[in-house]
């Protein structure tokens, strides 16, 4: 098998018909028709062995893992998830690694109606690169930098599961139900699509959790050119971490990553109608703190205390 007929035997079959593909999988480039009043989304994500995952892993979770991170993206930014392109690169042609990746890419493709439209596969170090394309109406696009003084900094979820399952991959307390649970938050992420609608309504700025709360906060306040104050006991963190972690529970959450739900920021004013809107859709979101003009990131403790907060998370250099 050389690289056209593994293109062919794997990964053309995940080439669904969606009417705006004109072009897929076997021509030079692809060739997508954007709706008209829309605008198009790019966002890339490379995963490496070693460092995003470990070479053991099933490449099943491998591939859920990689479509999950840049849907991701396209929820924070209020994005519909339409195409996606893969670059593999393989130590070797593994045709029952390749059967499993496969079928991870199908079953993470077919909730968003996703459709694979092209890529590349190539020798080396293992290492799987997704671009996805994504369409949102003009003018509804959420951004980093929208976020003002005054605006209530909102999370969609608890935090730290991801961080706990990489701190306790060999932990002989946790009980298997339990490690499961932290293991499915790490390999299978649940990217929040389901609040692009509210974000479109309520956000003035968002982002993804993916290399820990406060690190991803301060992109926020860089892009806006302010600063931000979190209530340390508003922040939401996963229930393992308060059974097995609890003093450090959450620096987990400010500094783990991984976890992929949203933080965004809201008016103020619209507070109690976005946690209606929440509730209506038994949903639930955490307000964490507040947006201020003062550059910077601070933090108060149960005491009412103010500390500066040094944002830190995962970074690859």
């Amino acid at each position: 098998m050389d690289e056209f007929s593994l293109i062919d035997h794997f990964f053309k079959p995940l080439a669904s018909k969606r009417e705006d593909v004109l072009l897929g999988i076997g021509d030079d480039a692809a060739c997508v028709r954007v709706p008209q009043g829309k605008n198009l989304l790019v966002s890339t994500d490379t995963l490496v062995a070693g460092v995003h995952f470990l070479p053991h892993w099933d490449a099943y979770d491998i591939a859920c893992k990689s479509v999950m991170v840049n849907v991701s993206d396209m929820a924070a930014m209020a994005a519909e998830p339409c195409w996606v392109t893969l670059a593999l690169t393989l130590p070797e042609l593994d045709k029952n690694w390749l059967a499993s990746f496969a079928r991870g890419l199908k079953d993470s493709f077919s909730p968003y109606n996703l459709t694979l439209i092209g890529g590349d596969t190539t020798h080396g170090p293992l290492s799987i690169t997704l671009t996805i394309l994504g369409t949102a109406a003009e003018g509804q696009t959420v951004l980093r930098s929208g976020a003002k003084p005054g605006d209530i900094i909102v999370l969609s979820g608890d935090l730290g599961a991801a961080a706990l399952a990489i701190k306790f991959l060999d932990h002989k307390e946790l009980s298997q139900p339990e490690k499961t649970e932290l293991m499915n938050k790490l390999l299978h992420p649940v990217p929040r699509v389901d609040l692009i609608n509210i974000l479109r309504n309520y956000a003035t700025a968002a982002i993804d959790i993916s290399d820990g709360l406060s690190a991803d906060l301060n992109h926020i306040c860089v892009a806006s050119g302010v600063g931000a104050c979190l209530n340390k006991e508003a922040i939401p963190v996963h229930r393992l971490l308060k059974k097995y972690c609890a003093d450090e529970a959450v620096d987990l959450a400010l500094t783990g990553g991984d976890d992929y739900e949203l933080c965004f920021t809201v008016p103020e004013h619209r507070l109690s109608s976005l946690m209606n809107e929440f509730q209506n859709a038994h949903l639930h979101c955490y307000p964490i703190g507040v947006i201020e003009k003062a550059s910077g990131l601070r933090i108060k403790d149960a005491n009412n205390q103010c500390h500066n907060l040094i944002p830190a998370g995962y970074t690859h250099f």
